[in-house]
């Protein structure tokens, strides 16, 4: 009876897998068209840095390089002693010809300070354009181009670009580094393109989103989001329930994602999986039908005469994960890594059923059911004022 029930979850599985891959060749039958030149809509690019990211040049330099007309990149740190200050500054230098602002922001009026960041950038940015991307993030010169395609559609308002998780430092990423890069370029964008094709996208995830100014100011700007730890996917639903479309960008940027340890990687997989469960609980709980091999394992298991499961499990799991790793993302994936990923990710997922407080840059929070999070109060500290520094 138990080998029975674990084959009815396996099944369920095997069946997403399959979904998966028609998702993906769905997504690829959409491609923007080029727009000319001279047709080009300025963009303006929001920065939000915390500290010295691994090849923090490298990434911002890629923003500062696009082929692209009229765009503008604005900065953003909580003080002037943040070492990332330096290297902004020697990029402004480098690059005059592109308009660029550093904003010091202070501490945090907001629970979520990325957010408050960025609502920051947003005021002082001069376009309706906007791309909003993470410190860890590199693009190649297209990044701006072909979003900019896809917003010639004025009826969009967010959009989601598709990342390719990159782990490790010069010397080799750390186990889980690698472990969690593999969970990203086949289980999270799985997720993403599975919803797209059954539901329509409703929603915006990742650390690069794009975004009209009007469709933010639609549902309240960045203040509506002040309270939500997942601020990237609420923001893709107040602007779907506002009428705006949401789309998944063709393009695909890429995070560089370092290389962790076994705790600070818990952590910070913890922290999404409590988060996912408050901002999406029936999609959470869907998330035991994305992991087939541990299901596989467990009817081995039960039943030890049903040990096929396991080799045919393991040759879907693994075309699934090659046709979107390899024809979305562009990825190379270490397909040995793949069956400790699953088992992984299904320890963080039950790990993640229970608990409501996560830590974050070392400061502890509380989540609510709803998706939005507080600071404890053992934890607050005062605010200071914001400051727009230097301006181009």
């Amino acid at each position: 009876m138990l080998a029975a029930t674990f084959m009815v979850f396996l099944v369920g599985t095997l069946v997403y897998s399959v979904l998966v891959m028609m998702a993906a060749r769905l997504y690829l039958g959409v491609r923007p068209r080029a727009l000319p030149t001279d047709n080009q809509e300025p963009i303006s690019i929001l920065k939000p840095l915390t500290g010295l990211d691994l090849e923090l040049e490298y990434n911002l330099r890629s923003f500062f390089e696009q082929d692209y007309t009229n765009f503008e990149i604005l900065f953003a740190v909580r003080d002037l002693d943040d070492p990332a200050v330096p290297v902004v500054e020697a990029l402004r230098k480098e690059y005059p010809h592109v308009s660029s602002s550093l904003i010091v922001t202070g501490t945090s009026r907001f629970p979520n300070a990325k957010v408050y960041s960025l609502d920051l950038m947003l005021a002082e940015a001069e376009h309706d354009l906007v791309v909003m991307s993470d410190s860890d993030i590199r693009v190649t010169p297209s990044l701006l181009r072909t979003v900019a395609a896809e917003f010639s559609d004025r009826s969009i308002g967010v959009a989601t670009c598709p990342y390719r998780a990159v782990a490790g430092t010069p010397m080799g990423g750390s186990l889980w580094s690698r472990l969690e890069a593999t969970g990203m370029n086949v289980d999270f964008i799985s997720g993403i393109l599975a919803a797209r094709m059954l539901e329509g996208m409703q929603f915006a995830v990742g650390p690069t989103i794009v975004a009209r100014k009007s469709a933010l100011e639609s549902f309240g700007g960045f203040d509506r989001l002040k309270d939500y730890l997942a601020e990237d996917f609420v923001m893709g639903k107040f602007a779907s329930e506002a009428g705006y479309g949401v789309i998944l960008s063709s393009y695909v940027v890429e995070h560089h994602i370092g290389s962790s340890g076994f705790l600070e990687n818990a952590r910070h997989r913890l922290r999404w999986a409590r988060s996912t469960r408050r901002s999406r609980p029936w999609g959470y709980f869907g998330q035991a039908l994305t992991m087939p091999i541990p299901w596989a394992l467990a009817v081995c298991a039960a039943n030890p005469a049903w040990w096929p499961a396991v080799p045919a499990t393991l040759a879907i799991r693994w075309a699934a994960a090659h046709f979107v790793s390899a024809r979305v993302l562009r990825a190379r994936i270490n397909w040995a890594l793949m069956p400790l990923e699953d088992l992984a990710s299904f320890a963080f997922w039950l790990a993640g059923c229970f608990g409501s407080t996560i830590v974050w840059r070392g400061r502890r929070y509380r989540l609510f059911s709803d998706g939005r999070f507080e600071l404890l109060p053992e934890t607050v500290s005062a605010t200071a004022p914001a400051a727009l520094i230097t301006e181009d």
